[in-house]
């Protein structure tokens, strides 16, 4: 007995009018297309059953394991979930409604003939066949129009703006989920030509998008992984040609190696960020200054320190209002003494660090968890410059048991790790000593 076609399994109306189904069709995304038809309650095994393909293929498909190539394979998933040819670049199956227009030439040109065959498919309503109708009789025209912006575009530069304000509260690995989420989205309109103004604000959002990425990624202390994203935003942000992201992914790069022991390597990416940044006060420059300042002090380069200090001032002085807002993209007065507060702190400078956590606690919002523990730590170990090591401990103690999980990140801890290695090994068996070794191995 011969095997009988797979029956198939209808997309409900609402994807084929979902601009974004439509455009992952146009595309021929098979792993949207599948994943949602799968959220719109077709399961893959019944999408694999109506396009005569394995369960498994399916499955690896919508996770973008693998890809849809063959022709043939095309046709069989127009037919098995009733996608009309026109959505996929086909000619009409044989299941369509024969009233409905045909794409196809044997309609010639005929404006009525057209206009009568749009009327009778839109009779029924909204139907798959009228929607590839109005689709095809767009695209007709749209694929003669000078290219345009991407309408997703846009609302990438918003999303990528928005990530910009930090954590507001939330645990870094949601915000890291979120962050990458997003970035993917870039992939299909970076792959297809662009005209150049266009590519570059794409480059430039993914810029963006990667680097805040890699900062998460620092913050929870995977280094190696943070530095690899930072090389994606790099040659993203050198791509867009913005010199100011350029500088700002490798200021923000630099804190890596500061942050992790490595002040030698943070100097020289930090020297590289202020020679792209300029002269001009951008909120590039001031980071790359106060970066550079920080990782100097680090390598007991106190003159360049305190040279690195002074032009970072210099520069915050005159920076423009817009750039001053409280984000990872520009650079606030807030920002700014958390710098200062870390390059003081380590140049034993306690009176102007202590003006400066002051100062930057005065600023933070209660939603900035992270930054108000690591000034916290920072006056502790300002405690220990002053000679009170047993209160730096306490205080080290107090600011991270006082955080939640989520937040004792690999910065945190490392940033601990350093007061407690800055004590002399005498006083390593003082009880609050070998407390705060206890709180940071934890």
């Amino acid at each position: 007995m011969d095997d009988l076609p797979p029956s198939p399994a209808q997309v409900p109306h609402r994807l084929l009018a979902d601009p974004a189904f439509v455009r992952a069709l146009r595309e021929r995304d098979f792993s949207s297309v599948f994943a949602m038809a799968h959220d719109a309650g077709i399961s893959f095994n019944r999408i694999a059953e109506a396009c005569a393909l394995k369960a498994e293929r399916v499955s690896q498909i919508a996770r973008g394991a693998a890809a849809v190539t063959a022709l043939a394979t095309v046709e069989r998933i127009s037919g098995g979930l009733r996608i009309p040819g026109a959505l996929l670049g086909l000619a009409a199956q044989p299941w369509e409604d024969t009233a409905a227009p045909s794409t196809e030439s044997d309609h010639g040109d005929d404006p009525m003939k057209r206009r009568n065959l749009l009327r009778g498919a839109l009779a029924a309503g909204l139907t798959a066949p009228a929607l590839a109708a109005l689709t095809a009789a767009r695209t007709d025209v749209d694929q003669t129009l000078s290219p345009d912006t991407p309408q997703d575009l846009a609302d990438l530069e918003a999303t990528a703006e928005s990530y910009g304000y930090g954590y507001h509260g939330q645990a870094p690995t949601r915000v890291l989920a979120d962050l990458v989420t997003d970035f993917t989205t870039l992939s299909p309109l970076l792959t297809v030509p662009q005209p150049a103004p266009v590519r570059a604000r794409l480059c430039r959002t993914a810029g963006q998008m990667a680097g805040m990425t890699a900062i998460v990624l620092h913050d929870l202390g995977s280094r190696r992984e943070s530095r690899a994203w930072f090389a994606t935003a790099a040659r993203a942000a050198a791509e867009s040609g913005d010199d100011q992201l350029y500088a700002w992914v490798r200021a923000r790069e630099a804190m890596v190696p500061l942050n992790y022991g490595a002040p030698k390597a943070a100097t020289g990416l930090a020297e590289q960020a202020r020679h792209a940044a300029g002269n001009r006060p951008t909120a590039a420059a001031v980071l790359a200054a106060a970066v550079a300042a920080r990782a100097y002090a680090l390598n007991h380069q106190s003159e360049q320190a305190r040279t690195a200090l002074a032009a970072a001032d210099a520069l915050m002085d005159r920076l423009p209002e817009g750039e001053r807002s409280d984000t990872w993209l520009t650079y606030g007065e807030q920002k700014h003494h958390v710098h200062l507060s870390h390059a003081f702190t380590t140049l034993g400078d306690t009176r102007r660090a202590q003006e400066s956590q002051q100062r930057a606690l005065e600023l933070s919002a209660p939603t900035s968890t992270m930054t108000r523990t690591l000034l916290n730590i920072d006056a502790a170990a300002c405690s220990h410059h002053d000679g009170d090591t047993e209160q730096a401990c306490r205080r080290a103690i107090a600011a991270l048991t006082a955080l939640p999980s989520d937040y004792r990140t690999g910065l945190v801890r490392r940033r601990a790790l350093d007061l407690y290695e800055a004590v002399p090994a005498q006083h390593h068996r003082e009880r609050a000593v070998r407390e705060l070794r206890d709180v940071v191995a934890g």
